[in-house]
């Protein structure tokens, strides 16, 4: 019996950080809603005839199960988006929206046009992102060095101190870039971070340690807080982390919107 084709997809992108990921909603959707997980990123997603934009997560987002219709996307690495869309990370934080909020709406329709007309919706929003970079110039180079200071571990005092930022420049800026603090945005990643070796088969308070945390208790603490629910929940066979595998993993890691 041939295998069924998996319904996520992703490559990398050409531009810097960002991963293009495609998703085919099943013929079945399933009964209760899931969970994605904040990861630092921002989203630009082609689906049902619209550019949504998926604003950087505070917390779980809940996908309603009648929601699920095939997409195809790019997701920007952490505080590289704002730039390109014009507008202040801290005003999208915790929104999906249409694109057409907040542009033009006759650009956005010239765009949705071309997508839809497009054999690679995915790359087609690659090539708008390609574009919108070489007129606006790329993200701030400070906090492009801050987000990844924090994705390696680096302390947030460390990490302000090697871009040369004092605490209230370092936080303005995380602000405008990531949508919050460089405090919340170092938490994400670092869930994130454990996250990904817990499936790579290490143990949870292995994990937990060799992420930043400094027990399995604190990770549990942050797995509650930012993902609404437990480990065991979350990496349960019928739980999150299925609807997760789904999705693409956070640009600010490994290579989920």
């Amino acid at each position: 019996m041939p295998q069924e084709p998996p319904r996520y997809q992703e490559r990398p992108s050409r531009l810097p950080g960002a991963v293009v990921w495609t998703w085919d909603a099943p013929a079945r959707p399933p009964l209760r809603p899931r969970s994605v997980l904040p990861d630092g990123c921002m989203d630009l997603i082609w689906t049902g005839g619209r550019i949504v934009v998926a604003g950087p997560d505070t917390h779980a987002f809940e996908v309603d199960p009648r929601d699920r219709a095939s997409c195809a996307a790019i997701r920007f690495a952490p505080g590289t988006a704002p730039v390109l869309l014009g507008v202040p990370a801290h005003e999208l934080r915790d929104q999906r929206f249409e694109l057409a909020s907040i542009w033009p709406a006759a650009a956005v329709r010239r765009l949705t046009e071309r997508i839809d007309r497009a054999p690679d919706p995915a790359g087609a929003l690659e090539r708008l992102a390609l574009d919108r970079i070489a007129d606006t110039g790329p993200p701030d180079p400070l906090t492009v060095a801050v987000a990844e200071g924090l994705r390696r571990g680096r302390s947030v005092a460390a990490t302000a101190a090697e871009a040369g930022l004092g605490a209230r420049q370092l936080h303005r800026r995380s602000l405008t870039a990531f949508g919050y603090g460089p405090k919340t945005l170092a938490r994400i990643l670092r869930l994130q971070r454990a996250l990904e070796l817990i499936r790579t088969g290490l143990p949870y308070a292995e994990a937990a340690c060799a992420a930043g945390c400094t027990d399995q208790a604190h990770l549990s603490r942050e797995m509650r807080d930012l993902a609404g629910t437990t480990l065991g929940a979350y990496f349960a066979p019928d739980g999150a982390a299925g609807a997760n595998s789904e999705t693409p993993h956070p640009s600010g890691s490994s290579t989920t919107a």
